[in-house]
């Protein structure tokens, strides 16, 4: 759970205050300034930079014009001396988002108790915030930042993403990652299934996975996720999807009780720290869940049962972690490997020749490792 905060500061002349709101744990602003469309682009970024945040009380829309003017500063910093490794391209990377993430932060626009914003042209958020935040019961300061970003999922939710493989769409919600790079859904729709009966989908997110295994014939699939906003988005889609008396939705760290003729798993890609909770779709800190899933796997296999792990390797190109370190993995978690699939990424971060982890994503491939457990000796 949260810890809940309070943003202060000072409007004509009183103390106000309001729940402050950010899903990337930045801290609350300690210096708070009111601003308006007299703000200009230059002050608003050397204010950012500070670490003053501006309350805006202006025209909605002069915000978002505001907000990319803001970004165009922070992109026009000179171009330092290139990094010496992919690795410390990676870190310079990371650094930089951060940065960016801290001064774009620093625009707040306030919403009422019901989440509606009081301001010329703001359009009608409650929805979006309801779906991200839950039921409101005071007013709050949000960057505005974060606040499109609400609105865009609520768009992604809504219209939801096609899945060629599945046949049909998916809905994410916030704060779930959106299977957006379907060429791994194509490898779990192609590998032979045999005549497997049950499945494990670990860390479902979504639920995509889980709803391919169904749709695939498997009778009994238990998806299972930590994350509360996970379950409900896996629930609802496997509702869409008709799927409910094949797919069951729990809470669960990992595995759930019992075995399974089929386990998969799609951990986060890249063993690095996370920044905020909805980081741990990307990073897996220490590889905490690919070890997990790992080292339990045999355990839960019935005799003859497949583990199905499906990961990137562009932590191997970014020298985060080394194909050596994998298979020793596999190897200390009693595993060997029977086949592996892979597939080359289309999405359209391969083709950026400005993206500075470029050469790691041209070299990039997902594979999924058909993985089974050693005979006990």
């Amino acid at each position: 759970m949260h810890q809940v905060e309070h943003a202060v500061w000072t409007e004509d002349g009183k103390s106000q205050s309001a729940l402050w709101r950010s899903e990337n744990a930045t801290k609350v602003p300690q210096r708070i300034v009111v601003a308006d469309d007299r703000l200009t682009a230059d002050t608003a970024y050397r204010y950012a930079c500070e670490g003053t945040a501006m309350l805006w009380r202006g025209d909605y829309q002069n915000a978002r014009q505001l907000l990319q003017a803001m970004a165009r500063r922070i992109d026009k910093k000179p171009v330092r001396k290139p990094p010496a490794t992919l690795l410390e391209a990676f870190h310079l990377y990371r650094q930089a988002q951060l940065q960016r993430a801290r001064i774009l932060g620093m625009l707040l626009i306030p919403l009422d108790a019901q989440y509606a914003i009081a301001l010329r042209r703001a359009p009608d958020v409650r929805q979006a915030c309801l779906e991200a935040y839950g039921e409101a019961e005071e007013s709050s300061l949000v960057s505005l930042r974060e606040l499109l970003g609400v609105i865009g999922a609520h768009e992604w939710r809504k219209n939801g993403v096609d899945i060629p493989a599945l046949g049909a769409k998916i809905h994410p919600h916030y704060g779930v990652y959106s299977p957006v790079r379907g060429e791994y859904l194509e490898l779990v729709a192609q590998v032979p299934l045999g005549n497997k009966q049950r499945a494990f989908d670990i860390g479902t997110g979504t639920g995509v996975i889980a709803a391919l295994l169904a749709k695939r014939g498997i009778a009994q699939v238990i998806a299972t996720d930590m994350d509360e906003r996970a379950i409900a988005c896996a629930t609802e889609n496997i509702r869409r999807q008709g799927l409910q008396k094949q797919v069951e939705v729990i809470k669960a760290d990992l595995f759930p009780p019992g075995r399974a003729d089929l386990i998969v798993c799609n951990p986060p890609w890249l063993p690095a720290s996370a920044n905020s909770r909805l980081d741990h779709a990307i990073y897996d800190p220490d590889s905490r869940m690919l070890k997990g899933f790992l080292n339990g796997l045999a355990e839960h296999l019935e005799t003859g049962g497949e583990g199905w792990l499906i990961l990137s390797d562009l932590a191997e190109h970014l020298g985060l972690r080394s194909r050596q370190q994998l298979l020793e993995m596999f190897a200390a978690a009693g595993l060997h490997v029977i086949d592996k699939l892979d597939i080359k990424p289309r999405h359209p971060k391969t083709a950026d020749q400005s993206d500075p982890l470029y050469a790691a994503r041209q070299a990039e491939l997902t594979s999924l490792w058909v993985l089974s457990a050693l005979p006990q000796k």
